[in-house]
């Protein structure tokens, strides 16, 4: 499977959010076709076929994104010693 990038996956997960929150205080056919699509996307995504699954392997993605992240940043401060 392809990684999505970083980047893509937050904006993924913004708009999730956003249409999650606008679904829930105002609930319409408009609503509900977006979440549909944002959710399929996420899913698509991550590799999954739920929104549940699809949220907690963003996160993981995350947490690897972090730490590669991370670990370059050492390297790099490794060499510069």
């Amino acid at each position: 499977m392809l990684l999505p990038a970083e980047k893509d996956l937050r904006t993924a997960l913004a708009r999730f959010a956003q249409v999650r929150i606008e679904h829930d205080v105002r609930p319409t056919g408009t609503t509900s076709l977006a979440l549909e699509d944002v959710t399929r996307a996420l899913c698509a995504m991550t590799g999954t076929t739920t929104v549940e699954e699809a949220l907690s392997e963003a996160d993981a993605l995350l947490d690897r994104c972090r730490t590669e992240r991370l670990d370059a940043a050492k390297g790099t401060a490794t060499l510069a010693a």
